[in-house]
């Protein structure tokens, strides 16, 4: 059997966290096994789908990496195939038309409670043998529902929780198709998942309330049915449901705040699974050791320290080409230009340690793209009469020097001995001269990235005329 699996999200809102984990580890599985990964787009739901949504997701794919072999498909375009299948089952009779009314449906609802019992469809119109129907009402469209059995048990193994039975006298006859023809979403999921052979569905636990009644249309399709592992929810920090202030919102807003797509990959497969005490792993590391055994049954829980510390290893490893290029395209958004300045990749070595983001990286860089400003209060205290009478004499030892950081560092430190300053009253002076900030990394470092035409520069600014 040749492992065939689906993601398939709604585009009715951003694919979010939970959504980003069900699809890697529907990936992951799919290339685990040398199978194929689907990407299929469940649009029905016409009225709150929405073209950004839409959009996204396919965003949020691409930026992590998820890449589908089929697909996408679009549920909108098979409404065709859909109605072609409804016909076959109102043929075969495990399906029938149902005239039960809106109004009649409320009231029998309200008898039901009323009973204190469960609210489902009585079956009224339901075929049996020896039953008589009443005749179709006039002017009533009717809506199609599926002849569900109406006893034993509908069970499956799933594969993260285990042996899961519901009683098929709990599950009502329901509506596959609606008044106006539409299919419902059930409906259309067993269809797609059996046109498309997909053999192991990975979703979210939300979705079991769901899985007999598919199960049961596949059996009367006569469809094989596919592997079922319903993954538990994921709690926010504080334990509670996730929501958007810990991390349920747009896969693509951690792209904005400056994550790289491997830190959250790498989180996203420690969210429920484990491989004995592995905390950092590539992905190809990841696929070679997935499988669903591992998946523990119980919610997971985010913590965004753990992912700011995933972030913050990445970045360390990172190569400076890419640093280099997600730098310049942040400043780009801020309006900074990074022609005529340093070589962007000697620039963000020296800070690819220092910072937890892609955001914290192009601020940290920025300096040395722009004449520096420094404030009033950062002039007063640092920028004093000695600190300039030193870095005057620092600049005329500049003009002719070999531009090289070993140099550089012991031509600041001879400065400062025969200025009669330490070494951080002159170090200190000359980062607020060359970046506008009392802090950056090692100076000699920082002299030999921005080069001695930049240096020579900015000290003249500072110093009197």
């Amino acid at each position: 059997m040749k492992v065939r699996t689906r993601f398939a999200p709604s585009p009715t809102g951003f694919l979010h966290i939970g959504g980003a984990r069900t699809a890697l580890f529907s990936w992951a599985y799919a290339r685990r096994h040398g199978g194929t990964f689907i990407l299929r787009i469940e649009d029905t739901d016409v009225a709150r789908s929405t073209p950004e949504a839409l959009q996204a997701i396919i965003d949020g794919m691409q930026w992590l990496g998820l890449a589908h072999d089929e697909g996408p498909f679009y549920q909108m375009q098979r409404m065709a195939r859909y109605k072609e299948v409804i016909g076959e089952m109102l043929a075969a009779g495990t399906a029938y038309h149902c005239y039960m009314s809106i109004a009649e449906l409320d009231a029998l609802r309200a008898e039901q409670e009323a009973r204190k019992e469960k609210p489902r469809y009585d079956g009224r119109w339901r075929p049996e043998p020896g039953k008589t129907l009443q005749p179709p009402p006039a002017g009533v469209p009717p809506v199609v529902r599926f002849r569900n059995p109406q006893e034993g048990v509908v069970a499956w193994d799933d594969q993260v929780k285990g042996r899961v039975e519901f009683a098929n006298s709990e599950l009502d006859d329901f509506i596959i198709a609606r008044a106006d023809g539409t299919p419902t979403y059930n409906f259309c999921v067993v269809v797609d998942d059996r046109d498309m052979e997909i053999t192991h569905v990975i979703r979210g636990d939300d979705h079991v309330n769901n899985t007999p009644r598919q199960i049961n249309l596949l059996q009367a399709l006569g469809a094989p049915v596919p592997r079922y592992g319903h993954l538990s929810m994921i709690l926010g920090d504080d334990g509670q449901k996730l929501s958007k202030r810990h991390g349920a919102v747009s896969v693509m807003q951690y792209e904005e705040e400056g994550y790289l797509p491997e830190a959250v990959l790498n989180y996203l497969a420690r969210l429920g699974w484990s491989h004995g005490d592995e905390e950092v792993f590539s992905m190809e590391q990841f696929v070679q050791w997935f499988d669903l055994d591992h998946i523990t049954g119980s919610a997971a829980q985010f913590n965004t320290e753990k992912l700011n510390w995933l972030n913050t290893h990445y970045l360390k490893l990172a190569d400076p080409q890419r640093l280099a290029a997600e730098a310049t395209r942040r400043l780009a958004q801020q309006g900074v230009a990074v022609t005529g300045g340093p070589e962007m990749e000697r620039v963000v070595v020296l800070y690819r340690d220092r910072v937890g983001n892609l955001n914290e990286l192009a601020d940290a860089v920025h300096p040395f793209f722009v004449m520096p400003k420094p404030t009033d209060e950062v002039r007063a205290q640092h920028l004093t009469e000695a600190a300039l009478k030193g870095l005057g004499a620092l600049r005329e030892r500049l003009l002719a020097c070999a531009w090289q950081a070993a140099e550089l560092g012991q031509i600041v430190k001879q400065t400062a001995a025969e200025s009669g300053l330490k070494m951080p009253q002159l170090a200190i002076p000359l980062r607020v001269a060359l970046l506008g900030m009392p802090q950056s990394p090692s100076i000699d470092a920082v002299l030999e990235v921005l080069g001695r035409e930049r240096v020579l520069a900015r000290l003249a600014a500072v110093l009197p005329a």
